[in-house]
């Protein structure tokens, strides 16, 4: 089992109170065996063999806990039609957004669809990211929701970085469809075969007036448990329409955008432990005027997650420290809180309690950054410092 010791760093993770100057961390295998102060490190690694990393920055890999990075088609036209001023709800009625990309992607193979999705996987991988989330729902069929779900398996197998799946049958309603027929007869039986292929790590929904009621939602979040998976939900990203504290109700891992969201939302995610992911590039890119209650997400101590939600309309980002700095310049979250958006609490939007920390026992994914100071990650604009990525202690 190789085993080696990064030492000269400078370790950060959220649950430190504090970067450790002079650190080192301990790798053995795939798993952290030790990590603090140098001066401290125990007499039993003193011979292991050495990696000095000069001084610069360890952090956690990054996590990038809510993408739908496996589609087909362009979507670019409709960034012309919002800059003249049309809107998300306008764009999708007049048979745009997501039907747009469904139409393109029930069209391409396996294959096809692979090609296409790992460039955006490498950009990522660029910049450090060792866990993705990928989700479903632009099939919105059986036949392409599996196809989908398969080539987001097989991204995992394609590159160096853990994939996880979730089930976005619930996205939008098909052309002509009727939305209570379509969860009983399309959605919730494609789940079902899905979870049976081993396809599905988490069941999804879009919670909004454009797409799906919370009766509905609540349907397919039964259907989910029933089958022993976890549920997490597009919420309150357009209007405020009860999703978030539907999600709470079932204990979501995770409400997602919750950009109208209440305080009483706040309370009830704190309540039921679900993280909000925060996604700032759809803010952005839709030129929204209402950001998330971050301050009642504050004082109610809920855990607040960052991701890129890389997807071909709302948000064509493909950078995790874009994210960071966007989360901090139009969100105010601090750069402490960025980190940690796209560690810890990542993971555990993801539902994942191995990775997302420096901490014996977890997964050496790791991230090794030209920089001093953990702030930098978030400042800088268009700019990637990292230096090395190890994905379960292998550079890579």
């Amino acid at each position: 089992m190789a085993r080696q010791v990064l030492s000269g760093a400078t370790l950060a993770c959220p649950t430190l109170p504090a970067p450790v100057r002079d650190g080192a961390v301990a790798v053995e295998g795939d798993r952290i065996r030790w990590a603090g102060p140098a001066a401290e490190m125990p007499q039993d690694l003193a011979d292991w063999p050495r990696r000095d990393l000069g001084g610069r920055l360890v952090t956690p890999a990054p996590i990038d806990c809510h993408t739908h990075i496996v589609h087909a088609g362009s979507r670019a036209r409709e960034f012309e039609m919002r800059l003249q001023g049309a809107s998300y709800a306008e764009i999708a009625r007049a048979g745009g957004g997501i039907l747009s990309t469904v139409t393109a992607t029930r069209g391409a193979s396996e294959a096809a669809l692979l090609a296409e999705a790992l460039p955006r996987v490498d950009a990522l991988i660029a910049e450090g990211v060792c866990t993705l989330e990928v989700k479903s729902g632009y099939g919105l069929d059986r036949e392409t929701e599996l196809r989908m779900l398969r080539v987001a398996r097989a991204i995992g197998a394609a590159r160096p970085v853990r994939v996880r799946t979730s089930y976005l049958g619930a996205h939008a309603v098909p052309p002509g469809a009727d939305a209570d027929a379509y969860i009983d007869d399309i959605c919730i039986p494609t789940l079902r075969a899905a979870h049976a292929e081993g396809l599905v790590d988490a069941v999804d929904g879009f919670c909004e007036g454009i797409a799906f009621d919370t009766s509905q939602i609540a349907r397919v979040f039964e259907a989910a448990g029933a089958l022993g998976l976890p549920v997490k939900l597009h919420a309150e990203q357009l209007s405020q329409m009860g999703g978030t504290a539907l999600a709470a109700r079932h204990g979501a891992l995770s409400a997602d955008h919750v950009e109208y969201a209440t305080e009483d939302d706040a309370r009830a995610l704190a309540a039921a432990g679900t993280v909000a992911v925060l996604l700032p590039g759809a803010f952005y890119t839709l030129r929204e005027t209402q950001a998330p209650p971050v301050a009642a997400f504050r004082a109610h101590g809920v855990a607040m997650a960052l991701s890129t939600d890389c997807n071909p309309g709302s948000s064509p980002m493909t950078s995790i420290l874009l994210a960071m700095n966007m989360g901090c310049t139009l969100f105010g979250l601090t750069p402490a809180e960025a980190l940690a958006g796209v560690t810890v609490h990542a993971a555990r939007a993801l539902g994942l309690e191995d990775c997302g920390r420096i901490a014996p026992g977890l997964r050496a994914d790791l991230a090794v950054w030209d920089v001093g100071d953990p702030a930098e990650l978030a400042w800088r604009i268009g700019f990637n410092p990292l230096h090395m990525r190890l994905f379960g202690g292998m550079a890579c």
